[in-house]
Order: structure tokens, then sequence, then C-alpha cells
């Protein structure tokens, strides 16, 4: 079985309440920005690297103490792989995005709608945990 690394980001902001950023994939799914890890390249820096990349946005916040893992098994080519996704939770002042040729549209909406978007249960989970930290960020 093939191994493979991403890093991904669960992107907020605060400008008409807590938004999320949440991107449709030609698949036809709904979830957060992520990418595979380059030789040499730091979870942090994939995640920086990844956002710019499918977004346009470079101006973000990483909340220090949020790295949730995912993992899932899907096929490429024939060959099952084993993908481990660490996402981290990010403030974004800016809202506006410009789409990579990676997705087909994107929302920025409210936790509940985020939640009914958003495809994998796994990916709702983390999402759960990171809406928890931000409201309520003297738990942590």
């Amino acid at each position: 079985m093939i191994e493979e690394r991403s890093a991904g980001v669960i992107l907020f902001n605060k400008a008409e309440g807590i938004q999320f950023l949440v991107l449709k994939y030609p698949s036809g799914h709904w979830d957060f920005v992520k990418g595979n890890i380059e030789e040499g390249e730091g979870e942090e820096e994939t995640v920086k690297r990844e956002l710019f990349e499918e977004t346009g946005i470079n101006n973000l916040e990483i909340h220090q103490g949020f790295n949730e893992k995912a993992e899932y098994n899907y096929y490429k080519k024939n060959n099952k792989v084993h993908k481990i996704v660490s996402y981290y939770l990010a403030e974004t002042n800016q809202k506006q995005v410009k789409l990579s040729f990676e997705h087909l549209e994107y929302k920025w909406s409210d936790y509940e709608d985020s939640m009914k978007l958003i495809t994998f249960e796994n990916s709702k989970e983390i999402l759960k945990k990171g809406n928890e930290i931000i409201n309520n960020p003297t738990k942590n």
C-alpha cells in the first residue's frame, strides 16, 4: 500500500460572524484546502503554500495547538493509497478567493451550513473541534 501525507487548513474569518471556507472538488465533494507535503517542507509550510495556490489567500494566522489528523484509503491508478492529512486551524481577514483549476466553487459559510456542505464525516469531526476552539478559546 502506498502512504501519502498531506496538510490542510480549516480557514475562517470573522468579517460577518464566524465563517469557514469550503471548496467544491471536481469529484463533487466539499472539503477544506489540502495538499501533499513536498520534500523538505513542513506541514505549516504546506498549509500556506496550498492555501495560496488553491485560493490566492496569503494572509493567515495559524492557531497553535490545533493539529487534527484524518486518515482514509482511496485508489489511485489501481493502487491502494493510505492517506494521512494533518489539519490546522487558521484565521484570515481576506475574503476574496481566486480559485485554482483544482476546484469548481467555494463558499464562506457559517458552522451549520459548512457542516451541511462538507461531504466526509472525518472532515465534519475536525470542523466541529475547530469550531469549539474558536468559540471557547480559554478551554485550550
